[in-house]
């Protein structure tokens, strides 16, 4: 199971943070702080799996399983059950989902777009499982809910393009009366 998800840049500014179990903030801190400091001293010619902190589980069933793409280190925690290839070719598929939803990603955009992130991720990993491993079936999910609010934003527009249109029309355009309710005391 995948206990938690960590994007942070070469500095140890984090991007993202989605944890499966409750943490305590200070703990969260602490868990990126320790992370960052194992993955970051690595050379990039090394195995891209280690042995989880002593914060994630304490103990050593959990693995840290991450790729360093430019400036930001994508860090999946896990659990002994999960495998260290799929964990691999997850985060590969979230890089090219988050790259190609957002043309050519960087982390402006993940600074930016946090909801939107969030929103991939979710569509891919929830809960701690994986449940999306298609690209093309995430990227179809994100645009249909894109398409869904582009509508719900021209229905709430609706009564204020109709208000503008009518105030356009001139001054000789008279409004009906409409009767004022008075509401006092029951």
């Amino acid at each position: 199971m995948i206990k938690a998800i960590l994007i942070f840049n070469n500095h140890g500014k984090p991007r993202m943070m989605k944890f499966f179990e409750y943490y305590s903030e200070e703990i969260q801190q602490q868990i990126l702080r320790e992370t960052y400091h194992l993955v970051s001293k690595r050379d990039d010619n090394v195995c891209n799996f280690l042995e989880g902190g002593s914060l994630i589980g304490g103990d050593s069933g959990y693995k840290l399983i991450y790729r360093h793409y430019a400036t930001l280190y994508f860090v999946f925690c896990v659990d002994a059950s999960e495998s260290e290839l799929g964990i691999l070719d997850l985060i590969q598929v979230f890089v090219e989902t988050l790259d190609k939803h957002f043309e050519n990603v960087c982390e402006l955009d993940l600074i930016f777009h946090i909801d939107k992130v969030h929103h991939i991720l979710s569509e891919i990993v929830m809960g701690g499982m994986v449940l999306e491993t298609n690209m093309t079936e995430v990227l179809t999910h994100l645009d249909a809910q894109a398409k869904l609010e582009k509508s719900e934003a021209g229905i709430t527009a609706a009564p204020a393009r109709a208000i503008s249109a009518v105030k356009n029309m001139g001054p000789n355009v008279s409004i009906p009366h409409m009767p004022h309710f008075n509401f006092k005391g029951h």
